[in-house]
């Protein structure tokens, strides 16, 4: 069956935005987040508590990010950085930035993108076929279309929740995606920057009813207690040798399981037994400071929906 993250490909542009960008896809730093999930490695979580629609990984994330970028600035240079811009994502996402202790940003593993992508001997070579700087797509918060401060809205973000829409809570159509996609635009906010917005007040109230919910399932005791276990887990894992802080920016998520399904440590075995197998009604809240808050307030015709 066709998911629906590659009709949403299909729809903004994917057939034209493929061959822009066809050599860089061999790249194995990229290639690598096909085996890292969008749901932070929840996809391998207990069913009773979570059930996504589809699998959703970090590459179909990148990518969608991308094609938004270049659908709406038409730019190869800004649509390759958002193509990178989670390229430094480990094994299990933000779980990791759980383990880091980085609740309320998130954002402890991104220092790493620079280091990859001087690495990748592929991409390095394309930027410089294009006569591009690779601190241009390194530094891809510079472009505000692709990345923004909440509460403004940017590729990334409106993709974020785009997909988790799809997959997670389950509240979005392809139609909607589509009414979505053709209502966007690109707006100058109050601070002169380019910023993703909406022609139609509807669109946005939909968008941001969206994101309040996904903002609301972020909070609930059964996600934090499965990402903080996830993260103990990985903390586990490396305190006990079964691999390296660093393999989890090279291996696949299936490997470090592998490895961690593997390990004849009981602590490993019952921690990895609760992940696949708690049920809601056993879940423990966790008190974990600074969660972050989804906080959205969208352009409509250029101007904030919700006025301060």
């Amino acid at each position: 069956m066709e998911r629906i993250v590659d009709k949403y490909m299909d729809y903004i542009g994917l057939s034209t935005f493929f061959p822009v960008v066809q050599k860089y896809l061999s790249a194995s730093s990229l290639r690598r987040l096909k085996y890292i999930g969008y749901f932070c490695g929840m996809d391998y979580a207990s069913k009773d508590i979570y059930n996504f629609k589809e699998k959703i990984t970090r590459f179909d994330h990148s990518m969608t990010v991308a094609l938004l970028t270049y659908k709406l600035t038409n730019s190869k240079k800004k649509a390759l950085a958002g193509l990178f811009h989670d390229i430094a994502t480990p094994c299990f996402s933000h779980a990791i930035d759980y383990m880091n202790g980085d609740y309320a940003n998130q954002e402890s593993t991104e220092e790493l993108t620079g280091t990859i992508i001087l690495s990748d001997k592929v991409i390095i070579k394309c930027l410089r076929d294009d006569g591009i700087d690779p601190e241009d797509i390194i530094n891809y918060k510079q472009y505000t279309v692709v990345d923004n401060d909440r509460p403004k809205l940017c590729a990334d973000r409106l993709d974020g929740i785009i997909l988790t829409g799809i997959g997670w809570t389950k509240n979005l159509s392809y139609h909607d995606i589509v009414e979505i996609i053709d209502d966007v635009r690109i707006y100058q906010n109050e601070f002169g920057e380019d910023e993703i917005g909406f022609a139609s007040e509807r669109v946005a109230r939909k968008v941001l009813a969206i994101s309040n919910q996904i903002d609301e399932y972020c909070h609930q005791d059964d996600d934090n207690f499965m990402m903080n276990l996830l993260g103990t887990i990985a903390k586990k894992g490396i305190e006990k040798g079964l691999f390296r802080y660093e393999d989890l920016f090279t291996l696949a998520e299936k490997d470090i399981l592998s490895l961690l399904d593997r390990s004849e440590d009981n602590e490993i075995k019952s921690l990895m037994y609760t992940f696949r197998n708690v049920q809601k009604h056993e879940i423990v809240p966790v008190e974990l400071q600074g969660i972050k808050r989804r906080i959205l307030n969208p352009l409509v015709k250029g101007e904030r929906l919700i006025k301060s």
